[in-house]
């Protein structure tokens, strides 16, 4: 399926969501240190954590482990700074979606590694005190706007 990349994540219940949503979808999630939280947080566990079983959760101690553990996969990075929607890219199993942490987004070496036509944005309306959407549910579009393009394999 996937490879969802959290670079940096901050907010426990954030994380334990996209847990979830990973092993709901069959993506792989790739946490990236340093993390703003212990991984036994209580909230991240309430988020979550019963679902880790059920999916898997690599960890990396930087971009540059986690884009060799990625090899020749796909990889678009979710910025507000995108040049292209996420529904006009064309997705393929195996293909890797990076965000960023929820108060800086993505830093600019890992922007550097990724081809201006592969950041993507989600569409927001246009509104002054619009920044961004939540980090779990910017995965979730993300994830699912993938996971229907190829027919939602393996799902009932």
């Amino acid at each position: 399926m996937f490879h969802v990349v959290l670079i940096n994540p901050e907010i426990p219940p954030n994380t334990g969501n996209i847990i979830r949503l990973c092993a709901n979808t069959g993506a792989t999630l790739h946490l990236v240190h340093p993390l703003g939280f212990d991984l036994s947080e209580p909230q991240l566990r309430r988020a979550g954590m019963d679902y880790a079983e059920l999916t898997v959760v690599q960890q990396h101690d930087n971009w540059e482990a986690c884009r060799d553990v990625l090899g020749d996969a796909r990889r678009y990075a979710l910025t507000t700074k995108g040049v292209r929607r996420v529904t006009s890219t064309n997705w393929q199993a195996g293909d890797a979606m990076i965000f960023g942490c929820e108060t800086r987004g993505l830093p600019s070496e890992v922007l550097a590694d990724i081809a201006a036509e592969n950041r993507l944005r989600l569409p927001m309306m246009d509104v002054p005190k619009n920044r961004s959407l939540n980090l779990s549910n910017a995965v979730a579009v993300v994830v699912y706007e993938g996971w229907r393009q190829l027919g939602f394999p393996g799902s009932t």
